[in-house]
């Protein structure tokens, strides 16, 4: 008598390059699974213009996370991330040494011609230097943002007071 084996389907690996960046996407990951790493390789793309229909600034891009320490840590791994690919871009790294060269960079320099690359290191720096204007926040801090933004348009008040502890009004 055989036995069926009843295991879950492979989950593909994520390939940085291809993924698209356009239409509603999903990636989801465990603690420790490279998040952040993939994040900030997405927003290189995206700043680039690879795979999109043309490239965006800091302001243009937005990425929420759950908590205020994630999103600074994002701002600050974003914001080494476009510079470490600007030096690279423009070949003024060590990095430019094959065994220690970030794959992911020599992957994505090599989607566009020498030729290309003085622009792409100019378009990392402009990026860095709006990483200040970023649209980088917290789910809750990016919803009270917009309501303020569009209260008026939106029929709530200006002023909003975000309630964390709920306990209180529960007992009310």
């Amino acid at each position: 008598m055989s036995q069926l084996s009843h295991s879950a389907p492979a989950i593909p690996d994520l390939d940085l390059l291809s993924f698209p960046l356009s239409g509603s996407q999903l990636i989801e990951a465990s603690a420790g699974t490279g998040k952040t790493f993939t994040i900030a390789a997405l927003y290189l793309r995206l700043v680039l213009g690879h795979g999109c229909d043309k490239a965006l600034l800091p302001p243009d891009i937005l990425v929420v996370t759950f908590t205020e320490a994630a999103t600074q840590e994002l701002t600050e791994r974003i914001g080494q991330r476009l510079a470490d690919a600007a030096r690279y871009f423009r070949e003024q790294t060590d990095a430019l040494n094959k065994e220690q060269a970030d794959p992911f960079l020599q992957s994505l320099r090599s989607e566009f011609s020498p030729e290309q690359w003085p622009h792409c290191a100019y378009q990392l720096e402009l990026a860095v230097q709006y990483l200040d204007e970023a649209a980088i926040s917290t789910i809750h801090g990016w919803c009270n943002k917009v309501l303020a933004e569009f209260a008026l348009s939106s029929g709530y008040l200006f002023e909003q007071n975000l309630v964390t502890d709920v306990e209180q009004l529960q007992l009310d």
